[in-house]
């Protein structure tokens, strides 16, 4: 379903319903999401530090590829 027929759908629910409790949920759910459109996501010092300490890591060629994730997690799922 396009993002169009999903609008269109949600505006006749929207109209059709009198659960006031219904109308004030999906109020303050869009107000959420237009809240979280308005100012960016900020990030902390530690996530900051994370994020450089992972970008070095990778430099330095520490990581897994996908196969050998998948096989660390497998093993992990074992124990």
């Amino acid at each position: 379903m396009s993002t169009a027929e999903l609008r269109k759908k949600l505006i006749e629910k929207i109209q059709l319903t009198e659960d006031q409790e219904i109308l004030k949920e999906a109020t303050r759910l869009l107000e959420i999401q237009l809240h979280e459109l308005d100012e960016p996501f900020q990030l902390t010092s530690k996530m900051e530090t994370a994020i450089d300490e992972s970008e070095i890591q990778f430099q330095n060629g520490e990581f897994l590829n996908h196969d050998e994730a998948n096989n660390q997690i497998d093993e992990w799922l074992e124990k």
